[in-house]
């Protein structure tokens, strides 16, 4: 989500609009569900995913860079938590980085950078999850290129990366040794009304039967690109409520996927292999912090929440997600 994007700007006039003290109440109040609190240094955290393997969620600094939040075993719990930084790159200043996708079987974490005034850059990189080495850096985008805003990235079985823009709503594919290979168009991606398409492709994620599902942000429209007939793009059918501003994507069972936007999290089931689907559960969870991400922990729904709250330390909410 660019600083100059409508999304932000939208985020700005929300929080423009809420009074300090209503802000203030809701910080206060006890909240529906567990919640793991922590500091940082910064005021927005774009994505959070739980790395089961150490115990701790990873998070993207809309500044640039990346940090842990390590959670001690159960009964330990101290909050806040504190966030540790583990990335930052100079090369890279200037860029947020967004969307993070944990890749076990190769022990690293794929970390989107895009430029976040100008939408003349977008980039892919590869850490190692245990030293934090660069494995690899791919450029997507230049100033020669088209604006574009890479935004969320996904990783299919052999270690590929699928990185949307949610500028101009393609799909950028990455070799597991950090070649640029193909990027996908559709038309399907472009809707009629010019107004949907000021933020475009955005949440993505694998499912393991070979195909991916993303989103369009402001149409609401979910698509599934199916890798095993030429990167095929059909709209999935959704009924039962509307997906408009859904951000990022998780799927919580091959059949189950959240999607976290406004309101927090809708859960979206599908009993057809993802050609139809139907919103069988919202949650509302905190709106004056504005749910970007889903992850899952220990077989359950934690959504992160952009905005941090406070001075000279910022305190941040990873939400656990209770659908009804």
């Amino acid at each position: 989500m660019a600083l100059c994007s409508p999304k932000f700007l939208t985020l700005l006039l929300l929080l423009s609009a809420i009074p300090i003290g209503i802000i203030i109440t809701l910080e206060r109040a006890r909240p529906a569900t567990h919640v793991y609190h922590y500091h940082s240094s910064g005021w927005f955290r774009e994505c959070a995913k739980w790395d089961s393997h150490h115990r701790r969620f990873i998070v993207s600094f809309f500044e640039g860079g990346i940090g842990q939040v390590k959670v001690p075993e159960k009964g330990s719990e101290s909050s806040p938590l504190e966030e540790v930084t583990v990335v930052k790159e100079a090369y890279l200043a200037g860029n947020a980085s967004l969307g993070i996708a944990i890749d076990p079987p190769r022990n690293r974490l794929l970390v989107v950078n895009a430029d976040v005034f100008g939408n003349r850059y977008g980039a892919l990189a590869a850490y190692d999850l245990s030293t934090w080495n660069r494995i690899f850096l791919t450029q997507l985008a230049g100033p020669s290129d088209e604006k574009s805003f890479a935004d969320d990235v996904a990783v299919d079985a052999e270690g590929n990366a699928y990185v949307t823009d949610a500028r101009g709503s393609k799909i950028w594919k990455v070799g597991v040794e950090g070649k640029l290979t193909s990027i996908t168009r559709s038309p399907l991606f472009t809707p009629k009304e010019w107004y949907k398409n000021l933020v475009g492709l955005n949440g993505i994620v694998y499912h393991p039967d070979g195909f991916l599902i993303v989103i369009h942000t402001f149409s609401g429209n979910l698509f599934k690109i199916d890798l095993t007939k030429g990167e095929e793009v059909k709209l999935i059918k959704v009924k039962g409520g509307t997906l408009s501003f859904g951000d990022g994507l998780e799927l919580l069972s091959p059949t189950k996927l959240v999607v976290a936007g406004n309101p927090s999290g809708r859960l979206v089931e599908s009993s057809d292999g993802w050609n139809t689907a139907s919103v069988v559960g919202t949650f509302s969870g905190p709106k004056h912090r504005l749910a970007t991400a889903a992850t899952v922990k220990d077989g359950k729904v934690y959504l992160n929440h952009m905005v941090g709250i406070g001075y000279p330390k910022k305190k941040h909410a990873i939400v656990e997600a209770v659908f009804n």
